[in-house]
């Protein structure tokens, strides 16, 4: 069978890896190199690298508007195209492109969560479990038939490690529906429409949080924006990233102190226990190196100035 591939960050490249194994894949699709880092270094992204030490021919076409990208896939005479985070929504000339149409591997149970960022945004919300929806793509966003649902417990994961997770999961997942395409024995069953929920793109604004927000919510948040933005609260003038969190039942005044070993800090319905931050400008260190840094102590508060 030749597969067409279309994805671009590392949880695709996992994906891809565990497809070329088992399939003929014929070209890979992604977004084009962007600058990454202060230094803003043209970076191909990590389905690119994969593909081309595969020996797939690549492709970064920046949209399908002109009909090229288009004339492309079928030139390449794909049976099926498989796409995991690719970032665009496909027209209709391409979805009717292969015999065995579009599949499209989603980073939620739908119909919830559909959209950009739905592993960040279940995280988020401190679902218990999310998982991988296999689709047959359609002209809207996320909303073709559902083909197969492999749930995965959230636990205390955060977005990095339920991406790695999808990663390690969902190649041996996504291989067993093309086979099932393949020989017609997959079950096709509608979305129902009512019951959709939204996952947008993640504002970098959206990680800026002060400790009158709720435990929960703020863990929600270090977790489910540990990859971008990462969240952070104000101290100083300063933004404090904070790489990890926990839950506590200590109680105290929204923002105070009730213990260094480790941080833990006071907000509504609990506390949270803070594990490694980056202050602005400064290193990574542990919660507690930044508060005995500051000189701070049991029973002092940091200000919700955030």
């Amino acid at each position: 069978m030749r597969i067409v591939f279309m994805g671009t960050p590392e949880l695709a490249a996992d994906i891809l890896r565990a497809l070329s194994a088992e399939f003929d894949v014929c070209g890979v699709f992604c977004q084009p190199d962007r600058p990454v880092g202060r230094k803003q270094i043209l970076t191909p992204p990590p389905t690119k690298v994969l593909a081309e030490k595969l020996g797939i021919p690549v492709f970064q076409p920046k949209g399908f508007r002109n009909g090229k990208a288009a004339q492309v896939i079928r030139d390449l005479e794909p049976d099926l195209i498989a796409v995991v985070a690719y970032g665009r929504i496909l027209p209709q000339e391409v979805l009717d492109i292969p015999r065995l149409g579009c599949v499209n591997l989603h980073g939620s149970i739908l119909p919830a969560y559909r959209g950009a960022a739905p592993v960040q945004r279940a995280i988020i919300a401190g679902e218990k479990i999310t998982g991988l929806t296999a689709i047959m793509m359609d002209a809207g966003m996320d909303t073709g038939d559902i083909i197969d649902v492999l749930e995965i417990p959230s636990g205390d994961m955060d977005a990095d490690a339920m991406f790695r997770k999808m990663g390690e999961e969902g190649g041996p997942f996504l291989c067993r529906v093309i086979r099932e395409l393949e020989a017609g024995t997959a079950v096709r069953r509608p979305q129902n429409g009512s019951e959709a929920t939204m996952a947008p793109p993640i504002e970098k604004s959206e990680g800026e949080f002060d400790f009158t927000l709720s435990a929960e919510r703020i863990v929600g948040l270090v977790r489910g924006l540990s990859m971008w933005p990462v969240a952070s609260f104000a101290y100083e003038d300063k933004r404090i990233k904070v790489c990890s969190a926990a839950l506590s039942e200590l109680t105290g005044e929204p923002g105070e102190i009730l213990s260094l070993s480790p941080l833990t800090v006071a907000a509504p319905g609990g506390s949270v226990v803070i594990g490694d931050v980056i202050p602005q400008g400064s290193r990574r260190m542990t919660g507690a190196e930044w508060a005995r840094g500051r000189r701070l102590a049991a029973g002092n508060r940091i200000g919700n100035d955030a």
